[in-house]
């Protein structure tokens, strides 16, 4: 019989977060100088640290009442990840402060990928990390979000990271559409990135299911691909879907490139318990290698 696939854990993290301790669906977390709890559906576990270390957070989410935050905490803040900066916020209508400090191994790849002029397209972009991991690295990168407050949120990021004069285009619409359009003007891309929401609403109200839409957008992505692609990046939160399924997914699509997929999970570790993992996303990278012809 064949080898079966690996399957990879990919540790997140930068330098201004810190997953302290989780357990009983939270999160304790550093974001900077601001401790936070927030809920964490995957975190079954008990916790390791004392009650009376968590007591100490400045802010704790509650997904019925909002943030409760103490004397003194702050709305906003910048965090920093070498010459990026991230603005953090704490807002009235969601537990997440604008950062998925797991997804830093794909900041990493879209840096070890670039390439002078290269072209990027990052699908459900939200507030720009990876779209200004891609600015500074090289890439002229195209950002595509359904939300018009989240790509405000990365201009102001752009900004904070002294980037505002990198070739950087904004796009606030619905990922399919942008796609098809991108296609029909003959519009080609070196690399893609999409982290698509298992569910979700467009700009004009059209939904978004991630198993009955998914595979067409990823054909849609294949045809926005010049014919010699550098990177191809797909990464989801669903409890449904595994990692075996994104690089099925991304083998049949990316075959005729030749190339490499690996695939695994998205995970965090411990300052706690540093050999205990929480894994909060699945993702496929489909990357170019030297035997591509």
């Amino acid at each position: 019989m064949p080898d079966a696939p690996s399957i990879r854990t990919a540790l997140g993290g930068f330098s201004d977060y810190e997953l302290i301790d989780s357990g009983r669906r939270c999160k304790l977390e550093r974001f900077g100088p601001v401790t936070v709890i927030r809920g964490e559906p995957k975190a079954w576990w008990e916790p390791v640290l004392p009650s009376r270390e968590w007591d100490r957070a400045q802010a704790v989410h509650d997904e019925d009442s909002g943030w409760d935050l103490r004397p003194g905490c702050p709305r906003q803040w910048p965090l920093r990840d070498g010459p990026l900066t991230f603005l953090a916020r704490l807002s009235d209508t969601s537990k997440h402060l604008g950062i998925f400090p797991e997804q830093s191994p794909h900041w990493r790849a879209i840096r070890e990928a670039a390439a002078p002029g290269a072209r990027l397209l990052n699908l459900f972009g939200y507030t720009g990390a990876a779209t200004l991991a891609a600015a500074a690295a090289g890439w002229q990168p195209t950002h595509v979000d359904a939300s018009k407050p989240a790509v405000a949120w990365a201009r102001e990021n752009q900004a904070a990271s002294g980037l505002a004069e990198k070739p950087v285009r904004w796009i606030v619409e619905d990922a399919m559409k942008y796609v098809r359009r991108e296609i029909k003007r003959g519009s080609r891309y070196d690399g893609i990135l999409l982290d698509p929401p298992a569910f979700g609403r467009g700009p004009d109200g059209g939904i978004w299911k991630v198993e009955r839409q998914l595979p067409e957008l990823l054909d849609l992505c294949r045809q926005a691909l010049t014919d010699t692609p550098r990177l191809l990046i797909l990464t989801t939160y669903n409890i449904e879907a595994s990692a075996l399924m994104l690089r099925n997914l991304l083998s049949d699509l990316m075959d005729p490139f030749g190339g490499h997929i690996e695939a695994g999970e998205l995970a965090l570790s411990h300052t706690a318990a540093p050999t205990r993992l929480i894994p909060l996303s699945i993702y496929a990278k489909w990357s170019f290698s030297p035997t591509h012809s």
